[in-house]
């Protein structure tokens, strides 16, 4: 009898002592079935735990009474630490409800008020039973606070509390000393712990027949039993059959011999006639009986979140819209970027809530972390479909990077997509970034220029119908996997440092994903202020509590809240309501296609590519005195131009075929075209005569294809040069009119210099070098071509190191990764022909140069 000593029974709070094979949980079994036959689950719940997982409480968890059934703990730190949590929200629980009915002092108070008419919810006891108690001591010892509260506050609150175990752990017991009014001593291991138990060794002197136990209670003497046993086959009586006779005996105190009263015999029936074997055993029978008798108790232990949810459970039904495509119109945060990615587990409250993240304001950049498997590219596909479903391409647009192994592919058909560009796509990598940057700068200008103060604004206006000529809306630019970015794109990121700093202000928001906090850049890892923290491969990468990151789960999806107190598993990306990732990628594709059919308006604009193939006839013509087009960059896809004025010389390398003879015959086709022959003259280097038939004989100079022509001509050109230079009476004003010398510019085209040479004992062009820094002021312009092959040092020949010392352009075409730095800090790619990065006062632009035709000049 649980109740209170001062309600007749033995109080609230027990042990149970029992060695192996002593019965122990059957007569768990036994105690946890005779109470609930004895009460409606109206008066009495139970809490069983079995802390090793084994068989005790199976078949009684489908009992009414029962509010939580807790088992394999042993090695599920996550799952000690959440029924820790539960018993302890329950607790507070049952406070706060005697509180807010009434401030009354104790639960039976509250159950004599509801049985005299007043309206109250039943408060059911809560019998508490954990078995194996000494081991989850040991592994958990902060059990030993909350077992502590429950038998201190347990009996006002009306939580009673059975420990059970197969030792006695007296170092660890003495804080409950004190609380425990009845213990139980089935046969022990050894005398000590008999005594331990009952203070006697009597328990230690049981026969080894399971079910022998002493019960003490209080001051009182110890009762021997023999405990009852209902995992047997039970066995129906047949109508009729004799029943067994049961007399009582009221005996006096004495320490002598009482001689039991005679009972007339009764016949023992038979079995095979008066019983009969059904195939099912006392437990589950009564349990089976017991289906229907009461309503069920308050759940105060859910499920642990194993299976992850759905988009589709997640989200209110999902309808096609004439108007929105696939959505749902019972979001409260439809078109306001907030979106829920999952369900957070609330054992304190005793509930499950939904994990949102809003993306509208400070919260706008998002940071993923996580150790490998954790599932960072399920939860970016999934915040990314949730925005789909909830937002119109018009609305919000995704640029993505996909380091992650491809994942990010399935969303490419998304009318939201503007791209998908995976780590070996360089060119799409880079043009990506560029679109992005770029649409950030002119987002700027734009709400300067319209004198809209913030992004909220631009929302609203563009809802309105107002701003029709900005194609997006808010803009996602993805990164899954930001350790490939510092291996292979470490010079972009200052640029998303910049993106992370000022993007929010104009809608471009970042969503990154790491497996460890600490390889972010500092700029966007503090910009990002919705951090969402996975299982980490380490729990000391954790950024919020390493103690807490050990318990997360090794299941793909499951993390932990931002203030470490909440377990959470994300979403999958997905309609189907299938809770498996096992065909997650047939799940993604069928979303995308969903998605895609009912948007009845146009996707999202695409990212612009360079072209691969960019004929001359498609750049404008030169403009200025000496502003050349060469092609396109890939930041605004707009004309690159070389301007002589500035820059007077350019330095180009690359390898065989890469396009160095085309840039020269481009730069010659260009000057040709701005300049008369009385203009401006060609000087042609050309050992492999590719080029010099590209320049007609009326532009042509001169032209070398050896070391002795070349040293003539250089000469000669020399000479011309220096008598241009200007003297001390021409005035700073008249340096860039150049009106103090008259004749044509000379433009030396040098392609294949490696060919050339240009060592201390061989340098045919060092007669020019004193005049390079002094070039459009006296009419000089080099172009010098070479090969990519030795690059590394061949850039550090004379003429090239003088060129690179007055902040000479640099063309870098395709060219072996392995010759290291060769224009400031960039590095050789492997590129398509007429692909480059120039290089101009440290700023590296990639561009595709214009193609010539070849032909003979006219």
């Amino acid at each position: 009898d649980i109740k209170e000593s001062a309600q007749g029974g033995t109080g609230p709070h027990g042990m149970l002592i029992g060695a192996t094979g002593s019965g122990k949980s059957e007569l768990l079994r036994t105690l946890v079935l005779a109470l609930a036959l004895s009460n409606s689950s109206e008066t009495l719940n139970f809490v069983l735990v079995d802390f090793k997982g084994g068989a005790t409480f199976l078949g009684l968890d489908e009992l009414p009474h029962v509010s939580a059934v807790i088992t394999n703990l042993a090695g599920e730190a996550a799952l000690v630490s959440r029924m820790q949590d539960a018993l302890h929200g329950e607790l507070m629980r049952r406070q706060e409800l005697l509180r807010a009915a009434g401030n009354y002092t104790s639960a039976l108070d509250y159950e004599k008020a509801r049985a005299s008419g007043t309206p109250l919810t039943p408060l059911p006891s809560l019998f508490v039973v954990v078995d194996e108690f000494s081991e989850l001591l040991a592994a958990h010892r902060e059990f030993m606070e909350l077992f502590v509260m429950i038998g201190r506050l347990g009996r006002s609150l009306g939580v009673h509390l059975l420990l059970a175990s197969q030792r006695l752990d007296e170092g660890r017991m003495h804080q409950l000393e004190s609380h425990l009014s009845y213990r139980i001593g089935l046969r022990t291991f050894s005398a000590m712990e008999s005594r331990g138990v009952l203070g006697v060794p009597d328990a230690y002197q049981l026969p080894p027949r399971p079910g022998s136990g002493y019960l003490k209670s209080g001051v009182e003497a110890l009762t021997r039993f023999r405990a009852a046993y209902v995992s047997g086959p039970y066995q129906e009586r047949k109508a009729g059959a004799n029943q067994a006779r049961v007399a009582s005996q009221t005996v006096p105190w004495t320490s002598g011999y009482v001689v039991p009263r005679q009972v007339p015999d009764v016949p023992e029936p038979e079995p095979e006639e008066g019983l009969e074997e059904t195939g099912e055993t006392l437990l589950s029978v009564a349990v089976e009986r017991l289906l229907a008798a009461g309503p069920p108790a308050h759940q105060v232990w859910l499920p642990p979140l194993d299976l992850p949810a759905t988009l589709d459970q997640v989200l209110p039904p999902l309808t096609p819209d004439p108007d929105l495509g696939l959505t749902t119109v019972g979001w409260p945060g439809r078109g306001r970027l907030a979106v829920p990615i999952g369900i957070v587990d609330k054992p304190f409250e005793q509930l499950r809530d939904l994990l949102t993240i809003d993306l509208s304001g400070v919260g706008g950049h998002v940071a993923v972390a996580g150790g490998p498997q954790s599932g960072k590219s399920t939860l970016v596909r999934t915040i990314l479909t949730a925005l789909a479903l909830t937002h119109t391409p018009r609305e919000v647009s995704f640029f993505c990077l996909d380091f992650g192994g491809g994942t990010l592919a399935g969303l490419a058909e998304l009318p939201h997509t503007a791209g998908v560009a995976a780590r070996l796509d360089t060119e799409r990598v880079g043009r990506t970034i560029a679109e992005v940057n770029s649409l950030l700068a002119a987002r700027e200008r734009y709400f300067l220029d319209h004198g809209i103060d913030s992004m909220a604004t631009f929302r609203r206006r563009r809802a309105a119908g107002e701003l029709t000529d900005q194609p997006y809306g808010d803009v996602f630019l993805v990164i899954d996997g930001w350790s490939t970015v510092r291996q292979d794109f470490d010079q972009h990121i200052q640029t998303f440092n910049s993106m992370a700093a000022r993007g929010l202000n104009y809608g471009v928001h970042l969503i990154v994903t790491t497996a460890r906090w600490v390889e972010l850049s500092a700029g966007v890892r503090d910009q990002a202020a919705t951090h969402l923290e996975l299982r980490m491969g380490d729990a000391m990468d954790s950024e919020i509590n390493s103690r807490r990151a050990a318990t997360v789960p090794r299941l793909p999806g499951r993390g932990l809240t931002r203030d470490g107190m909440l377990h959470y598993l994300s979403a999958l990306p997905r309609i189907d309501g299938v809770e498996g990732a096992e065909d997650l990628a047939d799940g993604v594709s069928g979303l995308v296609a969903a998605v895609k059919e009912s948007w009845p308006g146009p996707r999202t604009p695409q990212v612009r590519m360079l072209p691969t193939r960019l004929p001359v006839s498609q750049l404008p013509p030169p403009e200025g005195d000496l502003r050349i087009p060469i092609g396109l960059e890939e930041n605004e896809l707009s004309t690159v131009w070389h301007d002589f004025s500035e820059t007077p010389h350019m330095i180009v390398v690359g390898d065989t075929e890469s396009g160095k003879t085309n840039m020269l015959r481009l730069a010659a086709k260009a000057i040709m075209e701005r300049y008369t022959p009385a203009e401006a003259r060609i000087m042609v280097v050309d050992y492999r005569r590719t080029l010099v038939e590209s320049i007609p004989d009326a532009y042509r100079l001169g032209h070398a294809v050896s070391i002795d022509a070349l040293r003539d001509i250089v000469g000669g050109a020399a000479k011309a040069v220096k008598a241009r230079v200007p003297g001390a009476d021409i005035a700073p004003a008249r340096m860039k009119l150049c009106d103090w010398w008259t004749g044509p510019r000379l433009f030396i085209l040098v392609d294949d210099y490696d060919m050339v040479g240009g060592d201390s004992m061989n340098a045919p062009f060092e007669p020019l070098l004193a005049h390079l820094a002094l070039g459009y002021e006296v009419g000089l312009h080099m172009l010098v071509a070479r090969s990519a092959a030795g690059a590394s040092r061949g850039l550090n020949d004379r003429l090239l190191r003088r060129m690179q010392e007055i902040n000479t352009p640099g063309l870098l075409l395709s060219c072996p990764p392995a010759e290291g730095f060769l224009f400031g800090n960039v590095k050789g790619q492997v590129l398509n022909a007429g692909r480059a990065t120039r290089v101009a006062r440290r700023k590296a632009t990639r561009v595709q140069t214009a193609l010539v035709e070849e032909g003979p000049a006219t």
